[in-house]
């Protein structure tokens, strides 16, 4: 059996279209959409709306501004549109038409923090299946599929606004993890609490993993642990105890699935 796992797709719809070549399934782990481009400002939704150099102005900003300033400038580029949250729908919808047009078949899709998981049943084709919170079989081995991205703890979730990411209060997300069961792969976009896994070496931060993954891990000791959301970790991959977990890349850049073999 051979299944091809890619995560951080970001926009890129000519590598997805070619994702599953020579795979019996392909498994999306997330981050369909393309919000902020960091490498081709003109590209994604905020490039859409703005304009490369305004998203040059805000990219500089997130890596050396203050984080006062940086939602300032976001606040008047987002004052300049009549309804920017009806802008940001459009701009998604688009997306994804196009980004589940080129999936193939068959393909399992969960989504990532930077998705919006209940537009996803308006875009679904045949033989492609949701299988966030659920436990499928796939040749023979048991899936377990958890989505989405985590809150710092404390923060509550907004409700509203122009753009809501599908982040995830800690309970919710852990609720979800319980629920998986008797699996020997693990899926998620988030990836498992260890620090080498979490850390990204390129914006020299630390994002949320969970400890919840870690203790499934450490009590079912399923094959893999397999994830994304980290665009350049410090590891891509480590081992706890019978799991090799593994970052399955960045494939926007990369445009290369993670091939899985059994």
């Amino acid at each position: 059996m051979r299944v091809h796992v890619v995560s951080d797709v970001h926009g890129n719809a000519d590598a997805l279209a070619r994702a599953g070549d020579g795979a019996d399934a392909l498994v999306v782990l997330g981050d369909l959409i393309d919000f902020v481009d960091y490498h081709e400002h003109g590209n994604g939704i905020l490039g859409t709306l703005f304009g490369a150099e305004q998203v040059s102005t805000f990219a500089r900003l997130r890596r050396e501004g203050s984080r006062a300033e940086t939602v300032a400038f976001s606040r008047s580029l987002w004052a300049t549109l009549s309804n920017p949250a009806a802008a940001v729908d459009e701009a998604i919808r688009e997306q994804y038409a196009t980004l589940f047009g080129a999936l193939t078949a068959p393909t399992y899709a969960l989504p990532g923090n930077v998705d919006a998981p209940g537009l996803w049943p308006e875009f679904v084709g045949p033989g492609v299946r949701l299988v966030d919170g659920r436990v499928v079989e796939i040749g023979g081995l048991r899936f377990g599929f958890v989505g989405g991205g985590l809150l710092p703890d404390g923060v509550v979730p907004r409700r509203g606004g122009i753009w809501r990411p599908y982040l995830r209060a800690r309970e919710e997300f852990d609720a979800a993890v319980a629920t998986l069961s008797g699996i020997d792969v693990l899926c998620s976009h988030v990836p498992p609490a260890l620090p080498e896994l979490t850390y990204d070496v390129v914006a020299r931060r630390a994002e949320i993993g969970s400890s919840a993954l870690l203790e499934l891990i450490h009590g079912e000791q399923p094959r893999w642990s397999l994830f994304g959301h980290v665009h350049q970790p410090l590891a891509a991959r480590s081992r706890s105890g019978r799991t090799e977990c593994r970052n399955v890349g960045h494939f926007k850049q990369t445009a290369r699935p993670y091939v899985l073999r059994w």
